[in-house]
């Protein structure tokens, strides 16, 4: 069968609405490949670019997690890429640069270096989480904190992950394991035994007002690295308090409150659309560069070995179906009901 001329995609239309639309099937460009999306899988980047309105754009394609089939190629693709690959990574969704990019749609355009050819053994719905969590966790603790990569020596060093439970934590927890760090997690009391099975040497409970106080005491002053992955309060005071009283470094993947010790904490913030080397805009404009595209097909293509060998599994599924049903699941995230778990949708 030939590619459609339309197709149905989740278009922002107001700051705080999204809704399933009839629209073009964007054209293949440059170093991009036109995927038929299989499944797509949710994140909180998605509904906030819907409700934030400096982030909102009206016309917007949603979304930036999905796996899909190869269909068509840019003139400047160069990887051995063929048509019926089964294909997954990162997508800038809700992009203000091109309203066409994004994910929950029936098809999609990749740039091709942030995707991998998923891997034997590897279910679609599986594939399908990848996206935004591994390039994060690329950006944050191998590109900004300079750690070894996976496998590759023994850091021996500490590391917080705030928020293990979530989609990125629970990466974080794995890959900074296989990385010789020794990790310290936060989340729910609920959750502890789950990101223990992750490797996390010890889980702290967000909601003990003695949380950041435990933490330092349990790596003995000596806790320098953090990856926020949840942003704001309690979380601010918490990754602050728990860093060594010598100073040390805060990765954050969402933006908020300033974080206190600014005179000897250094806090990036740190967004996976940053990977793809284009321009992007998020509260502002950020120049594309080579060296993050560069680092991003080097990152992935390790993290697809990862994958494909079991030294890294994905945040467990919760499987749906239908494009419509993206709207709801949306906005149970917005309510706070998706807890250890990653809502995956069947296109």
């Amino acid at each position: 069968m030939g590619i459609p001329e339309t197709m149905k995609a989740v278009k922002t239309t107001t700051p705080g609405n999204a809704e399933v639309q009839d629209v073009p099937v964007p054209k293949v460009k440059d170093d991009f490949i036109l995927v038929k999306v299989k499944y797509v899988a949710l994140n909180p980047t998605d509904w906030k670019h819907i409700d934030i309105p400096l982030l909102s754009a009206a016309g917007s394609t949603v979304g930036c997690d999905y796996m899909g089939t190869v269909v068509q190629f840019g003139p400047n693709v160069r990887g051995d890429w063929r048509e019926g690959d089964r294909i997954a990574g990162v997508i800038h969704g809700s992009n203000k640069c091109d309203l066409s990019e994004g994910a929950f749609a029936e098809y999609a355009l990749v740039r091709e270096r942030v995707q991998m050819k998923v891997p034997e053994g590897l279910s679609d719905a599986d594939a399908a989480t990848t996206g935004v969590a591994i390039s994060t966790v690329g950006l944050t603790l191998y590109q900004k904190l300079s750690l070894p990569w996976p496998g590759s020596a023994n850091a021996g060093c500490w590391i917080l992950i705030y928020g293990g439970s979530t989609a990125t934590g629970s990466i974080a927890i794995q890959c900074a394991k296989l990385s010789g760090c020794k990790v310290v997690t936060t989340c729910s009391e609920k959750n502890s035994s789950f990101v223990k099975t992750l490797g996390a040497d010890e889980a702290f409970d967000y909601n003990d007002p003695s949380c950041a106080e435990k933490i330092r005491l349990h790596t003995n002053d000596s806790l320098h690295f953090v990856l926020d992955c949840f942003g704001g309060q309690p979380g601010t005071t918490i990754c602050a308090g728990a860093i060594s009283s010598k100073g040390g470094q805060i990765c954050s993947i969402v933006p908020g409150e300033e974080y206190p010790r600014k005179e000897d904490v250094r806090r990036d913030l740190l967004l996976a659309y940053k990977i793809i080397g284009q321009p992007w805009d998020f509260f502002g404009s950020f120049p594309a560069t080579v060296e993050d595209y560069e680092f991003g097909r080097m990152w992935w293509g390790l993290a697809s070995e990862l994958l494909a060998e079991g030294k890294v599994k994905v945040h467990p599924p919760r499987v749906r179906e239908g494009l419509e049903e993206v709207i709801g699941g949306l906005d149970e995230m917005r309510q706070g009901k998706v807890s250890a778990t990653k809502l995956v949708y069947k296109i």
